[in-house]
């Protein structure tokens, strides 16, 4: 499964690059942004799973961008990590207020950052951090790379393996099969559609293979989902 993605928006290049180099040694995919503007752009066009951004940027300032994605049903549920010079309580309260998920004001530590970092992504994305997940009957361990279910071990290829972790993340989600691509494929690789749906049809038949009922529901016309 593609690392987890994080943008970083910073106007100040210094800063921005040592964020990217921290983070890319985490094993974190890293996009940049230098002003609001961009990072609109950036994520329509790919959702990141998680955003640390700046407060006064140019041309559209840090705490709008959090208020613009935070009132998406698409993104509302990104972690942001504001950063801030701004050290009063009220700029702490307000940025909270706007959506902001964690609040650090400058300067800050890069090694609290990290783990900050990682604290959101345990929350949102917990298969990323090693965290095992569990629905109903079924268990992954991503470390292990085990799934067991109803203690039966269960033998999934390693793209199944990625798909179930993409559904237990979020149960109930439904994913079109373009996100689908996105997260368990990358965008860099090229493939098909319908490839998702032998994919999951592979995942099913894994799932079902002791018996029990297909977890996996398929949604007409918008994609599929767990339980």
């Amino acid at each position: 499964m593609p690392a987890p993605s994080v943008l970083v928006v910073e106007d100040e290049p210094a800063q921005r690059e040592v964020l990217t180099y921290n983070l890319e040694a985490e094993g974190f995919r890293v996009a940049q942004a230098d002003n609001g503007e961009e990072a609109l752009l950036l994520v329509a066009e790919e959702t990141p799973d998680l955003i640390v951004l700046d407060w006064m940027l140019p041309n559209v300032s840090g705490i709008e961008v959090c208020r613009r994605l935070k009132s998406k049903p698409e993104t509302k549920g990104v972690p942001i990590i504001m950063l801030s010079a701004r050290s009063e309580e009220v700029d702490l309260v307000r940025g909270l207020e706007t959506g902001a998920d964690d609040y650090m004001v400058k300067p800050y530590s890069v090694v609290e950052l990290m783990a900050r970092v990682r604290t959101q992504l345990r929350r949102t994305r917990p298969s990323s951090v090693g965290e095992a997940l569990e629905f109903e009957d079924i268990t992954l361990d991503p470390e292990t790379h085990r799934v067991i279910r109803a203690g039966h071990n269960l033998k999934l290829g390693p793209t199944e393996f990625r798909l179930l972790t993409t559904f237990m993340e979020k149960p109930g989600r439904v994913w079109p099969r373009d996100q689908l691509l996105d997260r368990v494929w990358g965008r860099d690789i090229y493939v098909d559609t319908r490839t998702v749906d032998v994919h999951v049809g592979r995942l099913r038949k894994a799932l079902c293979a002791f018996g029990g009922d297909d977890p996996i529901r398929t949604v007409r016309g918008a994609g599929y989902a767990l339980g």
